[in-house]
This record gives C-alpha cells, structure tokens and sequence, in this order.
C-alpha cells in the first residue's frame, strides 16, 4: 500500500510543480511520507555535461525519486549562445531564460541546478577551440568548487572525453574537465582560495553515460559489449497513477521550450548504461553505491537520528501526519548537534520543510508593492498558519537583510490565521535585482563573479527575506521565507512574483542601432521609467565630440512609480563613417542612473528583471539601399525587421494567414526569418505563392533553416539540400566566388573587411547540394576543414531572385555590424534591374 503512496505522490507533486511553478508548494499526505524517506538517504550524484538541454532528464529522475539519491546538474554554461524558439532573445538574455528553464526543469524531476562561469559562445567543433575562448584553468575551478560544495559520492559525465572532434566543443570539454577534476578536488593545494568556504572532498567513482547516438546508431549500440558496463533499469512504472519514470523526464524536458524540447513520454522497460572511467568498481556492478554508506553512519553521531527517523517512516500515519512532529522535532535538535557541517545542513533545511508541511504550517510574507528601491520602506503583510492539533508559539519575526527582530509571542492555535503587518528599512547599498553573473564586464568565453561563493549559485540571489521563529515542544525553529508580490488574476486566480529592488529611475535608448547613412540628423527617442514615486531630474545622452547632441539635457518629472515617458535628442553624425556607443544619462539629485531594464516574462518562467547598461551603438555608415517595401515573415523570433526599418526600409511582419498573392503585390521583397521553414507550418502550403511572387519579378530571401524537420521539402524553387556545415570562426578568411556579381557590387562594393568585427559566428546549416541554377557567392572555413561555399546562394527565378543564406545576419544586425548591412542592402537590390537601379531612400 505504501508503495503505491509513494507512486500518487511523486506525480502528483510533478503535476503540481509544472501547473503553480511560482507559488508556494502545499503537499499533501503521501508528498511528505516521500520526504521523509529521502531524509534517510545520505548519497549523492552529480551530473555534468555543457549546456542546459545536455542533460539526462530520465537518469536524474531516476536517481533523485527511485534511489532517493541527491541529484545535482552542473551545467557549465548557461545556454547563452543557442537559438531562441519563442521570442527574440538571444545572447546573455536568452542565457537568462534557459537557466529560469533549467530551474523548473529541476523542480519536476527532483534534482539540483549548478552552473560555472563559462559563457556560452555559440557552437565550437572542437575541445581546444573550446578551452583557448573559455579560460581553461577558471572553469576546471568552477567544477573543482561544485564538486567540493556539493560532495558527490559519483559523477556521471554526458559526454566522452575520449572523443574529441566527434561532438560539439563544449561538449567533450565538460567531461574532459571533470576526468580532469576527479584527482584535484581533494588536493588541498589546488585553488586553496576555495577552502576558506569548502572543504577538499574525494569523489568516490566516475561514469560515463553511453548512449546510441555515441555509436552511431541504435543497432551498433545494441551490439556494442556492455558487460563491463553498470546497468540501471529506469524505465519505472508508477501504478497508482499508471505513468513512468520516462513520462516524468519528457515533462522535465519539456520545460526547455525556448530550444523546441517539448517531448512525449514513453512507456515500458528501459535501461541505462554507464561505463566506470575513475575510482572503484562496485562489486555488485548494477548497483551503483555498492560499498559507499548511504545511511546516518556516514556521519559521526549519526546513527541515532537514522533509527529515529526509520521509526517515524514505520509509524507514519497518512491519515494524521501531525502526529510525526514530535519525533521530527526531536529529529532535528539531534541533527542540530552534530559535527558534520554538510549533511547537518542539507538535512536541517529538509527536516524543517517536513515539519512544515506535516503540521500544515503555512508561512508567507509579501510585499505591498512588487517593486522597491534601496533606502525605501516597504510594506509586508504576514501570514502564520499551524493547521494541526500540535501546539506552536510563534516567538518572533525577523526581517533580512537589516536583520531586525520584532517579537510576537503569540500561540498559533489549529487553523486560526494570523496576519502581521509591517514595515522593513531596505538598506542603502542593497543589490539591485538582476542576473549576479550580468554584474560585471564578461569576456566572450567568461562571465565575471567576483565573490566565491556566488559561483555556481542556479538563480538570482535575493536578500530581502523574513524569519518566522516558531517554538515547537520548547524547540525554537527558524523557518525562512523569500518576499514575494501576489496579486489576483481575474482569469488565472492568485498569482506570483517576487520582490523586486530597482533603481530610482531606469533610461533606455529605444532603437539599440542608430545607422546614420549620412550627416542628416536623426531624433533618436529615449525612454525614463520610474522606480518610485515623484522623481525630477535631469535626462542626458552622451556621445563622443564628434557627435552633435541637441539639446544637451532634457528636465524631467515622474509622479508614480512605473511611469514612463519617452524623450527625443536630435543627434548629428560626423562627415567619415565612424561605431560609437551612446549612453543615456539621468541625474536625480546629484546621483548618476545609467541602467537600461529590460523585463523577461514567459508563462513557464519566473519573470526576470535585467539590467543593462543604457547604451546603443551609433554607426556613420557609408550604405546605399535601393528597393521597395519588404514583407517579413517571422520564423523563431529575431531582431531583423528593427533592423531593416534602420536601414530605411518600410517593413511589415506578415501573418502566414496574410501570404496572398493580393497581400504581396504591394511588396517588393519578401523575406523569411530564422528557422521559419523548422517553425511555421503554414509556409508548406504557402509556396506556390510565394514562388510565383519571385517568378513575377520580386525578391525572396530565405534565411537559414536547421536541416531536420522541415515543415516542406520544396524550400526553394530548385533542388537544395540543407546540411549541418557551418563556420564558426567569425573571422574566418572570406573568398569571393563570384566577385563581379551584383550581390557583391550593388550599390555597395563589398570587400573582405566588411566581414570583419562579425560576432559568434558567420554563418550555419549551409546547404552543401543545390541545383547549377544557384551561383555560390563566397567560401570560407574553420582552421583545418574543407571549404564551405553554401553561405550565400543566388539564383534567378522567371523575373525575379531567391536567394538562400546561411549567414548570420539575425545576430549581426542586432550588433551593428556594418559590414552586414551592407551586405543585406546588395541582396535586398538584387529585386531591381540591375541596369537601372532606384534612387536611394531617403531618410
């Protein structure tokens, strides 16, 4: 019977999870029992691969709700240089939702979520690329600290380290650094800075997690030897509620909706293998903590908490958890007393959680407002609940970080509410609200965290918090609570977020790239948001003296919080082309606001605030444009249609419902973004039309697709053949294939310096088959390759051109590269007769 309780729970407690992510978690009587009996279990795993999305979501569910093991991801990077399935964000913001996802991710399967410094810059064919941008010797750091904190009796590593070049960069770097780390982390001499907050810790054995795609296919792996290998059979069945350990991981996966992982859980018999790389062999080969001590024995003293809380699983009552807390309150002044800092720790935090949700004790502090400044005073409003017969005094309240105690010696009587009200001084110099990794200036391999204990930290570190001291059976325990903002939704009901401390007041420069074509001035709009009440002050756009900026500062006032209003500088460019940054500037009261918020809100998601520099890039640029309107269709979601209104052109986002051949007379070149043909399913109902709209004389520029699942074979009107090829090696030497093209010569001259400066990447899924009628238009390669020439591609249909290309304009455009510019300016023309091309636009 108990069995199949402990089945309800865990499915129930994922369905929960993934329905209220940011609200408190209410378990009910079969949730706890689970709680309990993972309080007996004193192992742990880490897992460790490169990316979020990397990881084995069914091993870790596996490990953290079959064994009751402690399951922890390490995740070196944090996704930042992917794609984005779900709006525009890519680079450092997108690395914000993949970490947020990662975190949910971690909610539903039961494991931990660590990260190292390494920045994610895009895709890397090769370990030693990978280590030269990443700071080798920092992230083999990073890896060395997680293990030390998190002290795992085993590693399992994604990837083979054996196997450089077969796999992404990253990738086999993560396992080459964590075989690397396996003999240091007990070493006292390496990264000894570390142990004023660690301790050296020797892991006790290493795996590799084989998979087919390593052999090459299901059948080669099923023919592969495993005998030497440690077998797992994880393929759980749940039957109180009849789903599997696969179904759970497919919802835990699911969670990385901005990479497109929605995935369908599986049913039956599975197994996991894992290939013994360092430490000993289990005598027992399938059991993966054979001879490391799971129990209370491990720890010294320990014994007696472990009989204690054995009883209390025997003698649990499903109907009356309540009647467990004596014995857990006992249980937690004996685990208070022990010498061993980590489990006293990890199970103290755990116990606590138990006794809370076995009384029914419900504890939340929120705020009046959703936002605060520092130096403000805030509103909290407390609620303290013990829903069961046991009784319970609340002492005291204590509020973080001014770590005031305010006392209340009230008893906390069976299911009488109790609300406090009142008020907290934030101090002065408290953190702003963001990102603690995005604080300070990164490199393209590193983030910068300064304070060693922060690294590795999954999410945003919030301080302003409240401590509900309750006495139980004489016992004084402090429960700790983050402060929140709830509100009501009239269609989707109670609602979180939490606290946010802002800045008085944020700017944000509204276009980020500012082309300037020619000395014409431009009015370039500036917003001023309100981070409290009745702020006056000064507004300032700083450009170098090369620049005219009129006026030199604008006066502003905004009376409530969260207003905005949005200001205007005329901004005259000098005579030679010329990429300067711009910075906009408030001042209020003598103090110097030069933050750009930027608001991350997804549904599966917790909201994210970032704050960023208040910058745009600013280019005098010599770029001629010659076309006519330009209907857009979006794909993944990009920033390219911004840019193409810089450029002077008159840009619609076209609906895949608006694709009429009525709706396209108007235009003169259509354009399709990123991944469109992997994402719109529309489009393979819509080519005919779109063909047609070439054949008649126009433009279609198709940017780069992924070459799996297509929504239509028929991407271009000639046979083409998307491949995996691309150049990532930005600078990467560019040859001209068809230099006296007009692509290549009208109305800008393109050189080869108009590829320098290029970021991450220059392009990817080139297409390596493509019929004669296409004209290959540049090549390029990584160091040591063959040569890619399927980049751009031209080819003449009836009167018109489609054009095909693999480059990264989506990222280059958002990041002011002239040279791109110019180049989409070439393809856009190719429209006209290149006899006779249209004037300029104007501005």
């Amino acid at each position: 019977m108990r069995k199949i309780q402990v089945q309800i729970l865990l499915l129930f407690f994922i369905s929960f999870q993934i329905l209220f992510a940011q609200q408190p978690q209410k378990p009910n009587a079969v949730e706890i029992y689970n709680q309990i009996k993972k309080l007996n279990f004193l192992g742990s795993v880490l897992y460790v691969a490169a990316h979020p999305d990397d990881e084995n979501t069914r091993m870790i569910s596996y490990l953290a709700n079959e064994m009751n093991a402690r399951t922890g991801y390490l995740s070196l990077t944090r996704g930042d240089g992917g794609q984005n399935l779900i709006g525009p964000q890519l680079r450092e913001l997108l690395g914000v939702i993949r970490t947020q996802e990662l975190i949910e991710a971690r909610k539903i399967d039961g494991g931990e979520q660590f990260f190292s410094r390494a920045n994610d810059f895009g895709f890397s064919k090769n370990p030693n690329e990978t280590l030269e941008i990443w700071d080798k010797d920092k992230v083999l750091a990073d890896v060395v600290w997680t293990i030390r904190n998190f002290q795992p009796d085993i590693i399992i590593n994604r990837f083979d380290h054996r196997s450089p070049g077969t796999t992404h960069g990253h990738h086999t770097s993560s396992a080459m650094l964590s075989v690397q780390s396996f003999k240091l982390t007990n070493d006292p001499k390496i990264y000894p800075e570390q142990l004023k907050y660690a301790a050296p810790w020797q892991v006790k054995r290493q795996f590799f997690n084989p998979s087919w795609w390593f052999y090459g296919s299901q059948e080669k792996f099923d023919a592969a030897n495993k005998s030497k290998f440690t077998k797992l059979e994880t393929g759980v069945y749940y039957t109180g509620i009849g789903k599997s350990n696969q179904e759970i991981a497919a919802l835990s996966r699911s969670r990385h909706q901005s990479q497109g992982f929605g995935s369908t859980g599986v049913r039956g018999l599975e197994t996991e293998y894992l290939e013994l790389i360092n430490g000993d062999t289990p005598k027992d080969r399938d059991n993966l903590f054979d001879g490391i001590d799971t129990s209370w024995n491990r720890v010294k003293n320990g014994k007696p908490v472990g009989d204690l809380v054995t009883s209390i699983i025997d003698k649990y009552n499903f109907s009356n958890p309540s009647a467990s807390i004596p014995d857990l309150v006992k249980a937690y002044t004996m685990i208070q007393a022990l010498d061993d800092t980590h489990w006293k720790n990890l199970k103290s935090t755990a116990i606590k959680n138990i006794i809370a949700s076995c009384s029914g004790l419900y504890l939340e502090a929120v705020a009046s407002e959703q936002e605060a400044t520092p130096g403000s005073k805030i509103n909290l409003n407390l609620e303290a609940i013990n829903r069961c017969a046991v009784e319970m005094q609340l002492t005291s309240v204590t509020t973080l970080p001014d770590n005031k105690s305010t006392p209340q010696n009230s008893i906390l009587k069976d299911n009488n509410d109790q609300k406090i009200n009142l008020q907290i001084q934030l101090p002065d110099n408290i953190e702003y609200t963001q990102p603690y990794w995005l604080k300070e200036k990164a490199t393209v391999g590193m983030y910068t965290v300064s304070n060693q204990q922060n690294i590795g930290v999954p999410d945003i570190i919030r301080e302003v918090k409240v401590v509900f001291n309750i006495k139980i059976n004489n016992v004084e325990i402090p429960f700790e609570r983050t402060v929140v903002y709830k509100y009501n939704d009239g269609v989707k009901g109670e609602m979180y977020n939490f606290l946010d401390i802002v800045p008085e007041v944020t700017t944000s420069i509204l276009e980020k790239v500012l082309i300037f074509r020619d000395t014409k001035s431009k009015m370039v709009p500036v917003k001023v948001r309100a981070g409290k009440d009745d702020v006056k002050g000064n507004l300032q756009l700083e450009l170098p003296k090369s620049w005219n900026v009129s006026p030199k500062q604008i006066a502003f006032t905004l009376d409530k919080k969260g207003t905005e209003q949005i200001f205007y500088f005329e901004v005259t460019p000098p005579v030679n082309p010329e990429e300067v940054a711009a910075k906009s500037i408030a001042i209020v009261d003598n103090k110097r606001f030069d933050r750009d918020l930027t608001i991350i809100d997804f549904n599966h998601i917790t909201k994210q605030m970032v704050l960023k520099p208040a910058e745009s890039k600013c280019i005098r640029i010599d770029l001629k444009t010659s076309g006519d309107a330009i209907a857009y269709i979006m794909g993944a979601g990009d920033e390219v249609p911004e840019s193409l209104t810089q450029m002077g052109y008159k840009v619609s986002v076209l609906k895949p419902e608006e694709i009429t051949p009525e709706k396209l007379d108007s235009f003169g070149t259509v354009i399709t973004g990123i991944r469109a043909y992997n994402t719109v399913n529309a489009l393979a109902n819509k080519q005919n039309i779109l063909f047609n709209f070439v054949k008649s004389g126009k433009n279609m520029i198709v940017q780069y697709n992924t070459y799996g699942k297509l929504v239509t074979d028929k991407i271009a009107p000639y046979p083409l053949k998307l491949s995996n090829d691309r150049v990532t090696e930005e600078n990467a030497k560019i040859t001209f294939l068809a230099p006296n093209h007009p692509v290549l010569n009208t109305p800008n001259k393109i050189t080869s310096k108009d590829f320098e400066g290029w970021t991450q990447e220059q392009g990817l899924y080139y297409p390596d088959e493509y019929d004669p009628a296409f004209t290959p238009i540049i090549s390029s390669h990584d160091k040591g390759e063959s040569a890619k020439n399927g980049a751009l591609l031209v080819a003449p249909y009836g009167k018109g051109y489609y054009i095909y290309t693999g480059l990264s304009f989506f990222r280059e455009l958002p990041e002011g590269v002239a040279g791109a510019y110019r180049l989409l300016s070439n393809i856009i023309s190719l429209k006209q007769p290149i006899e006779a091309p249209k004037q300029d636009l104007k501005q």
